[in-house]
């Protein structure tokens, strides 16, 4: 019996390459094997309205009669920015499909992989399921809650420190690091952070998308922020705001307990069309998008401040109790020498 396991991390490989382009769809890859069990062909969704990657893959071939498709999602069956993938599947003349994991989105939902058995086509799967899940996490979020996946990046030295109590913090971790840092930008689709970082840091942060939570409007847009990328502003809901520049929006916002009200925003945001943030400010914020987090990224640098009053990366509300943490769960371990990373989901 064939071990499909190999196929389907191709799969995965090649569905990679469309990371920051694909949002709101998923990362899919496609490869296509002939009776050898040779790859002939495959393909991935590159962009956004363009052809999907069990499509690119079929429209390599001439001939796919008798072949095998494996694809790392359920091939769709609907109409949407382009033709069901399941119609050119059985047009092709595929034998057999072997998927990933069902697509989450209820429009499909088994559907697409129905309209093949009736067609005559074997269908295998789920392989390697717990992968494909993973790759595609934010698109099960988007679908199955209708929400915005929440990421939050941190930078800290062994003692939790993100800077000196006089704002000092270039810088705690390695180059090696940071250059890991523009990798998971990419996944996201805006960059979230708060007036006080922008103000303290005057950060950069290319990106095509960014959000800032302005609440008294006291961020300069002469800052380096500003000037690439569309921006969205969330503030107090008391100001109104004339803005003469096209690249930022600004949004009106409920303030509870002096603070912006977190979950209007992402609210606003999934609304917005923005399906993913990456959280990357102090431990205040850090700590308000807490609950709302799906993953958290933790650089440690092997360094010590050793100075209480040192800012932390999360900073809330006191704590009497150790059952009050919130608990988080370890699902990878990287080394950026010397620093490590630390990834938790919720």
């Amino acid at each position: 019996m064939t071990n499909y396991d190999v196929y389907m991390g191709k799969c995965i490989e090649l569905a990679i390459k469309g990371r920051g382009a694909t949002s709101p769809n998923p990362l899919v890859g496609c490869v296509i094997l002939n009776n050898r069990e040779e790859i002939i062909s495959e393909g991935y969704h590159e962009k956004y309205g363009e052809f999907h990657a069990e499509r690119n893959a079929l429209n390599k071939l001439e001939n796919a009669q008798g072949c095998t498709l494996i694809v790392n999602l359920e091939p769709c069956c609907h109409h949407g920015k382009t033709p069901p993938c399941t119609d050119i599947i059985i047009e092709k003349g595929i034998k057999k499909v072997v998927y990933g994991m069902q697509d989450p989105n209820p429009i499909v939902g088994g559907k697409g992989l129905q309209t093949l058995k009736e067609a005559g086509i074997e269908v295998l799967g789920p392989v390697l399921e717990d992968e494909c899940k993973k790759l595609n996490e934010i698109f099960i979020k988007n679908k199955i809650k209708k929400q915005t996946f929440v990421a939050i990046k941190t930078a800290t030295t062994i003692d939790g420190k993100i800077a000196t109590i006089n704002g000092d913090s270039k810088w705690i971790t390695s180059e090696k690091s940071r250059n890991e840092v523009k990798n998971i930008r990419q996944k996201y689709d805006a960059i979230l952070t708060s007036s006080s970082t922008v103000i303290a840091d005057n950060p950069t942060m290319k990106h095509r998308k960014k959000i800032i939570l302005d609440r008294n409007l006291k961020t300069d847009i002469n800052s380096n922020i500003y000037q690439n990328g569309e921006i969205c502003v969330f503030h107090d809901e008391k100001y109104d705001v004339k803005n003469n520049n096209e690249n930022i929006k600004y949004i009106k916002t409920p303030v509870i307990n002096k603070k912006l009200d977190i979950e209007f925003i992402l609210k606003q945001l999934y609304e917005l069309g923005i399906m993913s943030v990456l959280v990357e400010s102090g431990g205040r914020l850090n700590e308000s998008m807490l609950p709302f987090a799906d993953k958290l990224y933790h650089f440690i640098a092997p360094k010590i401040l050793g100075d209480n009053d040192g800012k932390s990366c999360f900073y809330g509300d006191k704590k009497n109790q150790i059952s009050e943490c919130t608990n988080l769960h370890l699902t990878e371990i990287h080394t950026f020498s010397p620093d490590i990373l630390l990834i938790y989901s919720k």
